[in-house]
């Protein structure tokens, strides 16, 4: 399919609009996500409708804590990423090529219709970047409102402004990384940066139901002072938003040992101060409780 927000340029090059990267995509290339590809100066989004992971998830597994607790949720995720996260906890569909099965949005909306009776409150689009996945979603959205349910999105939040806005009327909550509060961080450990990040929350928090995440990193990330600022920053917006600290275990290329509880539990007091909910997550059950 092709893809939407890019420009053309001379010698049929092609300017990726849909993300800050701004990726120059040459003909026969793709761009730093891996699937917006340029052919012969048309971009293709060559991941359109390609599911490599779908599940009944409960709401709380986004994580939501807040929005319709106790519900499930049809869970669909495509791959690539435009982020390239050395401690990928997703990297077998965000970073590498995995196998997938076609689905239309008219299929996904379906089968969200089907699993009402299961306790499905509509579609969450997860597990690899939904960003890059914007033709499917946006495509999708519409339809699962028009059937009565909902749409969740969970995201590195890494968007241009104008898809991001174009987006804001159809999804009813989102989930929205902040990886830490360094910009350093971002362009050492993810290739990105967090500027835009902070402003996807800020305007999706005006429309809509908004957790942020932070996946605590030994020694990366996990700094008392750093917790407070994100916290801090976040209550300007609405002292009102869950924040989840969760706990990183080694994957990809990262060896680092998994973030001890302790650490996760520190980190939570802090960002109390500042915020009415704190949760931490991929702990056991009997550990896992609002601060």
């Amino acid at each position: 399919m092709e893809a939407l927000y890019y420009e053309k340029r001379p010698t049929k090059a092609i300017y990726c609009k849909l993300c800050p990267h701004h990726c120059l995509i040459l003909p026969g290339h793709c761009g730093r996500c891996h699937t917006r590809y340029n052919d012969a100066g048309i971009l293709l989004a060559l991941n359109y409708g390609q599911c490599t992971s779908i599940a009944l998830d409960s709401i709380e597994k986004k994580p939501l804590q807040r929005f319709h607790p106790g519900s499930f949720i049809l869970s669909l995720g495509s791959w690539g990423c435009n982020f390239h996260c050395s401690f990928c906890q997703n990297w077998q569909i965000s970073q590498d090529t995995p196998s997938y099965e076609e689905i239309s949005p008219q299929d996904a909306v379906h089968l969200a219709i089907q699993l009402k009776e299961r306790g499905n409150i509509g579609i969450a689009y997860t597990y690899n970047e939904p960003i890059i996945w914007y033709e499917f979603l946006r495509q999708t959205a519409p339809l699962v409102h028009k059937a009565g349910l909902y749409n969740v999105v969970v995201t590195n939040g890494f968007i241009e402004e104008a898809p991001l806005r174009e987006l804001l009327p159809l999804i009813d909550a989102w989930n929205i990384d902040i990886k830490s509060f360094d910009e350093n961080f971002y362009l050492r450990r993810c290739n990105g940066t967090l500027s835009p990040v902070k402003r996807t929350i800020v305007l999706a928090a005006a429309a809509a139901h908004v957790e942020v995440t932070t996946l605590l990193i030994p020694g990366e990330n996990d700094g008392i002072e750093e917790i407070e600022k994100t916290a801090h920053w976040l209550s300007k917006i609405d002292s009102q938003i869950p924040f989840h600290l969760t706990r990183y275990f080694p994957q990809y290329k990262m060896s680092l040992p998994a973030t001890p509880i302790s650490t996760l539990r520190s980190g939570a007091a802090a960002a109390k101060k500042w915020l009415d909910y704190v949760y931490i997550g991929n702990v056991p059950d009997d550990d896992l409780d609002q601060v």
